[in-house]
């Protein structure tokens, strides 16, 4: 049996002994690499396949695209996804699918036509390639633009009655239109899209405007903005895409205009708010140059909101 004399020995020899190495610390863990986003894309009237990378917004794009095809970005008018025709339901908006084809519409002809404003609308549905072009999205059946046969989907104005509007965005655009005297000629100046063979003739007008196209393929989407660096995103779900298309449909029906990355700003907007007061007082700070009235503020709410108990 032990002593008290030798457990008392054997404690101490213990606290003698070294301390053993302590285990080595985990390394930390590698930050997750973002992987290179390479998009394909070419010229809408015919070109070799290219690559670009790189791009945060539409600006940045359009120079990718130019430096790929050795021209000047200002040459570019607008650009589609999975399609070279004049497709405004393939039009590129704010997001593009990560397996997405990219088609860059360049300047053709330009081309001057007169217009008397019989009626107070023209008939006409503006939108703009985000990088200082406003081009003809739709056309009205039966509109004063739909009688002159000149007048094409997909042509820029560059200029009302010799005054440029080059650097206008849409919203400006319509305005300008919508404040053209009565009974008056007035002149337009346009470019069309350089056209492939198979192309030339087409008008693509309708009287109706169809759902925008996806533009997603898989589960993310490079989101571009405006304002602000590229973010790729999970694919919008069905309420954010129902919400979207109300709101680009009171965009038209009271502005003139289509924009599908300013529909979305106002849905993602409209989460962060409880009240059509709150939503106008976030409109007002992220959209204040637009300068919506009440009555269209109070549309777009309502609008919102039923597309949200649409989609459960």
């Amino acid at each position: 049996m032990e002593t008290t004399a030798v457990r008392e020995a054997r404690g101490a020899e213990a606290q003698r002994l070294p301390a053993p190495p302590p285990s080595p610390a985990e390394p930390p863990a590698a930050p997750r690499a973002r992987p290179r986003l390479i998009f394909r894309t070419q010229l809408a009237h015919g070109s070799p396949t290219g690559k670009i990378e790189g791009f945060t917004n539409v600006r940045e794009l359009y120079a990718k695209i130019a430096e790929a095809f050795g021209i000047a970005p200002t040459e570019i008018l607008f650009c589609t996804l999975n399609s070279h025709k004049v497709d405004m339901q393939k039009l590129l908006g704010g997001q593009i699918g990560l397996e997405d084809f990219i088609f860059a519409h360049v300047r053709g002809e330009t081309k001057e036509v007169e217009v008397t404003k019989t009626e107070d609308a023209l008939g006409l549905t503006i939108t703009d390639n985000g990088a200082g072009y406003a081009f003809i999205k739709r056309i009205k059946e039966g509109s004063i633009i739909n009688r002159v046969e000149a007048v094409c989907v997909g042509d820029s104005i560059e200029a009302i009655n010799d005054h440029s509007i080059v650097g206008c965005r849409h919203y400006e655009v319509a305005k300008m239109l919508r404040e053209l005297p009565k009974s008056q000629p007035f002149t337009l100046r346009l470019v069309q899209p350089k056209r492939a063979f198979d192309m030339i003739g087409q008008r693509s007008r309708s009287s109706k405007c169809p759902t925008e196209a996806k533009v997603s393929s898989g589960r993310e989407t490079l989101r571009l903005r405006s304002g602000g660096t590229a973010t790729v995103e999970e694919v919008p779900s069905e309420f954010e895409e129902e919400a979207s298309r109300r709101v680009d449909d009171l965009l038209e029906s009271y502005m003139g205009i289509r924009d599908p990355e300013l529909a979305s700003t106002m849905v993602e907007t409209s989460k962060k708010t409880v009240s059509v007061q709150e939503f106008a007082r976030h409109l007002d700070s992220v959209l204040g140059e637009f300068a919506f009235p009440d009555e269209f503020v109070v549309e777009v709410w309502a609008a919102i909101g039923e597309a949200r108990e649409a989609c459960g």
